[in-house]
């Protein structure tokens, strides 16, 4: 399923026109990210948790030479499953 395809379904499901389920959708998909790129995590009970976490500073190789790389550390989203989308799936 993409995005087309869920906002189909949001829309279909809510009994509301596809334009405003879009808007619905993205307003989620900003409000995450959003609290995200602050450090704070969001919890969607029954669903998971979306959240932060550091990345440590490695060496890699180039693919085409071979030659070493050093990948500096960062952040990177994370999610983890909820109990009820586990049993679920």
């Amino acid at each position: 399923m993409n995005k087309a395809d869920l906002i189909k379904k949001m829309a279909a499901d809510a009994g509301i026109t596809q334009g405003a389920a879009n808007k619905a959708f993205n307003t989620l998909v900003e409000g995450i990210t959003k609290s995200l790129s602050k450090g704070h995590r969001v919890t969607i009970v029954g669903f998971g948790t979306f959240s932060v976490t550091k990345r440590k500073a490695r060496v890699g190789r180039n693919p085409k030479t071979g030659a070493p790389l050093k990948i500096a550390a960062r952040p990177v989203p994370k999610f983890t499953p909820g109990k009820a989308l586990k049993d679920r799936v």
